[in-house]
């Protein structure tokens, strides 16, 4: 089966070259650029909100901290060191892996232009819970456009197949291992961060039964 199965697993592998060559390609590069920008936005709403941000946000602000660079960058060499954990995973590249390490980062440093801060905490609940929707759902998007994954994304989409463990649980270490990280180097921290963790898994494998882009080739 193409998408998740039971939880467990996610679609097929395809070398850049089958990504290519599977028909859909229009709509699916449309998917792909829509759910990386969308991405990238929703990670300005996380920080905005001041109530705690994704786990990987909590890290690139962590780095941003450290380092005196910028948000949007931080993001961005974090997803090429990322990387190189694919190795022993084995999870194959494609262009959705390139233009995630570009635009991402770059949404998040155009959004932060036009997003305003929340002036009141219902205001910021109110980008936390919007946030939170939109990473789980945009993360869906641009995986289902089946490009290859996002750097991040290709840890979990790695671990599931290796492991054959459910896509909550694999998402779910990995947010909380992020999350740790983060917070040591200096990143912010809050309930709203936890609640991201939690239920980034779980969301991101609901979602992707619907975005998940059907081909022919899987039978």
């Amino acid at each position: 089966m193409t998408a998740v199965k039971h939880g467990r697993f996610v679609a097929r592998r395809m070398t850049a070259v089958e990504q290519f060559r599977a028909e859909k390609k229009a709509w699916r590069l449309v998917q792909l650029l829509v759910g990386l920008v969308g991405y990238g936005t929703a990670l300005t709403f996380l920080v905005g909100s001041s109530l705690g941000a994704s786990a990987w946000a909590v890290l690139a602000e962590g780095l941003s901290v450290r380092s005196g660079m910028s948000f949007g960058l931080a993001t961005s060499l974090t997803a090429v060191v990322v990387l190189l954990c694919w190795i022993p995973l084995r999870e194959l590249p494609g262009l959705g892996t390139v233009l995630n390490v570009v635009l991402v980062g770059a949404a998040a440093d155009v959004a932060a232009v036009f997003v305003p801060a929340p002036t009141s905490l219902p205001q910021q609940i109110g980008y936390l819970l919007l946030g939170v929707l939109m990473l789980t759902f945009f993360d869906a998007v641009y995986l289902g456009a089946r490009f290859g994954s996002g750097p991040r994304d290709g840890l979990m989409t790695g671990a599931v197949r290796l492991s054959g463990k459910p896509i909550w649980l694999v998402r779910t270490a990995i947010e909380l291992v992020v999350l740790v990280a983060g917070w040591l180097l200096g990143g912010t921290v809050g309930l709203g961060t936890v609640l991201i963790a939690l239920a980034m898994g779980p969301l991101v494998q609901q979602f992707l039964r619907f975005t998940t882009v059907r081909l022919k080739s899987d039978g």
